[in-house]
């Protein structure tokens, strides 16, 4: 069964404050999407600008070239979990290893033109594998399912890590991609710009939840 994950995408700092709220109120989960410019070609909010209450579980998703200059930040922030990106030109093994000392899960998001083999070394160090198939630094885009195939790919290399997915989930095919094996789905624009945040989310995960095939 697959965990559906509001997903915050923002530079505007009150609305960051408001989501986190309202998404707080019908979700154990969520991503906080983060960038610096570096990597995405957009600057959201800073890590700096964060406040996190207390007793809200975080997925840090944090696109930066160099996230090792933002590891004070993310330590600060307690996230249960920071996802960095594969293709930085970083030493994320080194990151890595400072989040678990930390008490902070690592995750691994890897962008349409990364096979997994060629990272398989920082799979297996990781808890979590982000298949990001959406556009970087936004939401609204539409979605890539053959990055589906990914999925048994990752499964080889560490049976057990988690899979999450980021990019174009909604309800026409959030059952698709729960049946494709991936444990956790983030969902963007979707929740966002429904009119009413918790019934849209809702939806997702009685969808999600379906049997057998899309008629």
């Amino acid at each position: 069964m697959a965990t559906i994950v509001p997903t915050i995408t923002t530079d505007n700092q009150t609305f960051f404050n408001e989501s986190l709220t309202k998404f707080s109120q019908f979700s154990k989960r969520i991503q906080i999407d983060a960038s610096d410019g570096s990597f995405a070609p957009t600057t959201l909010v800073p890590l700096s600008s964060m406040n996190i209450p207390d007793g809200v579980n975080i997925d840090l998703h944090v696109m930066s070239a160099r996230p090792s200059e933002h590891l004070s930040d993310i330590i600060k922030l307690k996230p249960r979990l920071c996802i960095l990106h594969a293709e930085v030109d970083d030493d994320l093994a080194a990151v890595f290893a400072k989040l678990r000392e930390a008490g902070i899960k690592t995750g691994l998001a890897l962008i349409k033109t990364t096979f997994p083999g060629r990272v398989s070394n920082l799979i297996q160090e990781v808890d979590h594998v982000m298949i990001f198939a959406g556009e970087l630094g936004s939401q609204g885009g539409t979605i890539d399912m053959m990055q589906t195939e990914k999925v048994p790919l990752v499964r080889n290399i560490k049976p057990d890590v988690e899979i999450g997915w980021d990019g174009g989930a909604n309800l026409s095919n959030i059952r698709a991609l729960a049946h494709a094996g991936i444990d956790v789905i983030n969902v963007g624009s979707a929740i966002t710009q429904a009119a009413d945040a918790a019934a849209m989310y809702q939806s997702l995960v009685t969808e999600s939840e379906k049997k057998g095939v899309l008629v």
